[in-house]
């Protein structure tokens, strides 16, 4: 079959072709290539199940065909000028792009994420209540460290645990990793102080989440290429799930039953989600290992991938994402509430942004597969400069547009989360995933460590409304930042052509 120029994709790179057989078109035959399928890290072809008559008819193939030894390899040159990397290997990995084995691994990965992402998206209550009650007596940035610390220590600790599931899979972390999260929320709910809260919430609970994000995330780069953003958007909804259904619950529990209590049930709800998580989580292509290395250099962490422009742009462009998406995250409520509206009410704007962010992960990922994963994502972060400047601003005591700006806000940044791990997957193999997304999530832990104590910094400076608006200027600037590293990523891939897939 002819590898060649790809649809919508003007600047592929190929090499080695063969000739389709005789009286096979083009347009029948089962590959994929664009744009994104020269990588530094190798390229690979994916396969569809629907159009495998070369197949067997038994299980599955997880054959891998790696051609690194190839002398015309080397020295590949895009159309556009952009001098690629020799490729470490040209890789041949057939994905099952679906079946019911890749779509349990998505629903396993949407359980896990629940308890990562679905207790993070809810953390404006918990703000909010603990600016009350336990921690009455603290400032508005000494509370945030909470909440910072959790998402630094799940994407800082991500950096070994990304190796190590590339190297031995997922079973034992997401094992751990779900006994700590619930065990996490088990002695928060015995927590009365600063220090026991940052325990138990940000540190035990961080850990776990660290074991747990990897594996949801990489399991499905081992199942789904073409359909890779639609498969990871369907599984990302589950962080706007909590972040709808906890927030609504805790509006009643925390009045009803009081902090401890809510936080076992949220225990219990993580302890019968992990069940799924453990059973269907798994991966099926075999470890990719250096021949000029030892084995134990495949578990350390590797900064190489920033030599490549992309990924260090892309990886930058989280980091300034973290920033801009934190401050509504976990504001929200108390600006609600300093803005005229109950403090119990000011908890289902949550629920409004997490509900909007349901759809921005699932309709993004599908379009994204079609017209490109980068161009998707740069309009979704664009989206999100014009909300925040635009629409939360000028809200001030207007309900109306509180509300019009989370749902919105909702679904342009639930896309940037959902699309994040995908366009990280363009530029590596898929063997590969766990070791780069990891990498790129350290370089945005540090954002998320530092986001939330910045806008509590701000709050504390002027008056009230000079504060407020500090932080959402803060939260716009921070995205606008994000768009032009996404932006130059993808100029250095493909130029300056808008209707190249990419």
């Amino acid at each position: 079959m002819t590898l060649g120029r790809a649809p919508n994709a003007e600047d592929s790179c190929l090499k080695n072709h063969q000739q389709p057989p005789a009286g096979e078109s083009l347009s029948t035959l089962p590959t994929f290539i664009d744009s994104s399928d020269q990588e530094k890290g190798g390229s690979f072809v994916s396969k569809r199940e629907a159009n495998s008559d070369e197949r067997d008819s038994g299980p599955e193939s997880d054959t891998i065909q790696d051609l690194s030894d190839s002398p015309d390899d080397e020295g590949v040159k895009c159309e556009d000028g952009l001098a690629r990397q020799p490729s470490a290997a040209t890789t041949v990995i057939d994905f099952p792009e679906g079946g019911l084995q890749g779509w349990l691994v998505v629903f396993g990965s949407f359980c896990a994420m629940i308890s990562v992402f679905g207790l993070i998206n809810s953390a404006a209550v918990f703000e909010s209540y603990f600016s009350t009650h336990q921690l009455v007596n603290h400032s508005a940035s000494e509370i945030g460290w909470i909440f910072s610390l959790y998402l630094f220590i799940v994407f800082f600790v991500g950096i070994q645990v990304g190796p190590i599931f590339d190297r031995h899979g997922a079973r034992l972390l997401v094992a751990v990793g779900s006994l700590l999260v619930v065990l996490s929320l088990m002695l928060l709910s015995l927590s009365k102080t600063y220090y026991q809260i940052m325990l138990t919430y940000s540190v035990l609970g961080g850990l776990g989440g660290a074991l747990l994000n990897c594996p949801a995330y990489g399991s499905i780069t081992h199942f789904f290429h073409v359909r890779r953003g639609l498969a990871t958007g369907v599984a990302t909804i589950s962080g706007g799930i909590g972040g709808i259904v906890f927030p609504i619950m805790l509006r009643y529990t925390l009045p009803s039953i009081g902090f401890p209590w809510s936080c076992r049930i949220l225990g219990f709800i993580m302890l019968g989600l992990a069940v799924p998580a453990n059973l269907f989580i798994k991966t099926r292509l075999k470890p990719k290992i250096s021949q000029d290395k030892p084995k134990i250099s495949s578990l350390l962490p590797d900064f190489s991938g920033f030599r490549d422009l992309r990924y260090a742009f892309s990886a930058i462009g989280i980091f300034f994402m973290e920033w801009g998406l934190f401050m509504p995250l976990t504001y929200i409520v108390s600006y609600a509430a300093a803005h005229g509206q109950d403090a119990t009410e000011s908890y289902l704007l949550l629920s409004y942004l997490n509900a909007g962010s349901v759809l921005g992960r699932v309709l993004p990922g599908l379009f994204a597969d079609r017209i490109g994963r980068f161009n998707v994502v740069i309009i979704t972060i664009s989206l999100c400069v014009i909300l925040v400047l635009a629409m939360w601003l000028p809200a001030a005591m207007s309900k109306s547009v509180l509300i019009g700006y989370a749902v919105l806000f909702g679904f342009a940044s639930g896309s940037n989360l959902g699309l994040v791990p995908v366009c990280l997957g363009q530029l590596c193999d898929a063997r590969q995933f766990g070791r780069y997304y990891s990498t790129a999530m350290m370089v945005a832990s540090f954002g998320t460590l530092s986001s939330v104590p910045i806008g509590g910094a701000l709050l504390e400076k002027g008056s009230a409304e000079t504060g407020w608006r500090a932080v959402i200027i803060f939260s716009g600037l921070s995205y606008f930042v994000a768009l032009a590293c996404y932006t130059s990523a993808r100029v250095l891939a493909v130029g300056f052509n808008p209707r190249v897939k990419f």
